[in-house]
């Protein structure tokens, strides 16, 4: 694998480590998934909410918040399908391969480079963003963020 994806990888998980263990505030989760465009949207906006509050964000920091989270979202429905859609979950996805009496390998590869390929076009947008918000925090809150991120996903916010 190349190196420069290996980073992209590292950083979205990273970031997809963050927003996982803010989404503890969400309640109507079905599977650790929303279970709606209309569910996540709430969940994302709740998020950002309480790390704005954590992190005592100004205006321009919280609009550079949503900017990565909605740059997450985006790059979420590129690879897994917008939520609640049944004929876009992964789990259908693989389903399809395993329906006949053999696994559709041409199938299988076909999903796999349509994943690798929203994967890359989106990852430079996701990157953008996230060295955005983290640059425009004061030092003070970019320790607070390396804090809860050291915790993993199960970190909880304190003050």
């Amino acid at each position: 694998m190349k190196t420069w994806l290996k980073r992209t990888l590292i950083g979205v998980a990273g970031f997809g480590v963050l927003l996982g263990g803010l989404s503890a505030c969400g309640h109507r989760m079905h599977h650790g998934w929303p279970a709606s465009e209309a569910d996540a949207t709430e969940l994302r906006e709740r998020i950002v909410q309480r790390a704005s509050r954590e992190l005592a964000l100004d205006a321009a920091q919280q609009a550079k918040l949503n900017s990565l989270a909605e740059a997450m979202a985006a790059q979420r429905r590129a690879l897994m399908g917008p939520a609640g859609e049944a004929g876009a979950s992964p789990r259908a996805e693989f389903q399809a391969l395993i329906a006949g009496p053999q696994f559709d390998r041409a199938k299988g590869q076909a999903l796999i480079d349509g994943k690798t390929s929203a994967l890359r076009d989106g990852a430079p947008k996701l990157m953008g963003a996230a060295a955005d918000f983290y640059d425009s925090l004061r030092p003070e809150q970019q320790q607070k963020l390396r804090d809860f991120m050291a915790r993993g996903r199960h970190g909880h916010w304190r003050g």
